[in-house]
């Protein structure tokens, strides 16, 4: 069983969380709502080899494009499984199809971009959020493509929010560009994923130093902002909007 146990400090608005792993064989993703400085944020923590981490682009039978979780929802409706977490898992282009590496089911769909370029993504460093059979990692997008891990699943987006324990050196404190934003951090062993969204527009900074100093990661990764979206049954949470690209989730059987 994974808790997370937080003492809130109302004057200062400022949050201390300590997660603790008690060994189990059940395993469940557990969703939370945590503050830090002046913003709140929604985390959910899943296990990366316990939990049905998926990524979902097209329909399988059809070939076309999801971009929405309702339509995950539907496609999931004739199958043993439910969704139970899922947010945007990357930037796109006007048609739907990712900016840079997308890996389905051990298969390379579009190839990773190390080159700088305009906009977040090519802020270098960037880097990929790479699900392998026994554990998962965000890994700077050069580093990825010099080692090439055996992924079953991965996305690359970007900017990096951490790197080694540290802010991408671009980040302004007092950065007035501010957006709903989600990304991705790992746990250092591998073993704990967590998907977070800010609940009010903040700028990159703030949303690094959450990763750093509450979740305690030393690798995290931007997904998106200003559109980013996010789905949490056990919330009750279900954002709709403009059609997304990928879309990162996390599945359960059906009761």
């Amino acid at each position: 069983m994974r808790t997370f146990c937080a003492i809130l400090n109302a004057n200062l608005f400022t949050i201390v969380t300590l997660i603790i792993l008690v060994p189990n064989t059940t395993f469940a993703v557990t969703c939370t709502r945590l503050a830090h400085k002046e913003a709140y944020f929604t985390v959910c923590n899943v296990h990366a080899q316990h939990d049905d981490i998926r990524l979902f682009h097209r329909d399988p039978d059809t070939d076309t494009l999801l971009g929405s979780f309702d339509n995950i929802l539907a496609l999931l409706e004739t199958s043993p499984f439910r969704l139970q977490v899922a947010m945007n898992a990357g930037m796109y282009h006007n048609d739907r199809t990712p900016v840079g590496l997308l890996i389905q089911n051990r298969k390379e769909e579009t190839a990773i971009v190390t080159k700088a370029g305009p906009g977040n993504f090519g802020m270098l460093p960037n880097g990929v959020f790479c699900l392998q059979d026994s554990r998962a990692d965000v890994i700077e997008s050069r580093a990825f493509a010099r080692e090439r891990p055996a992924c079953k699943l991965a996305t690359q987006s970007g900017p990096m929010l951490v790197i080694d324990g540290r802010l991408h050196p671009r980040f302004l404190e007092n950065s007035a560009s501010r957006y709903v934003r989600n990304g991705v951090g790992t746990s250092r062993d591998g073993q704990h994923v967590y998907f977070v969204i800010s609940e009010k527009p903040i700028n990159f900074h703030l949303f690094g130093t959450f990763f750093r100093d509450i979740l305690n990661v030393s690798q995290a990764l931007y997904l998106d902002g200003k559109i980013s979206k996010f789905y949490a049954r056990e919330l009750n949470r279900h954002d709709r909007g403009l059609p997304m690209g990928p879309i990162i989730g996390v599945v359960e059987p059906a009761e």
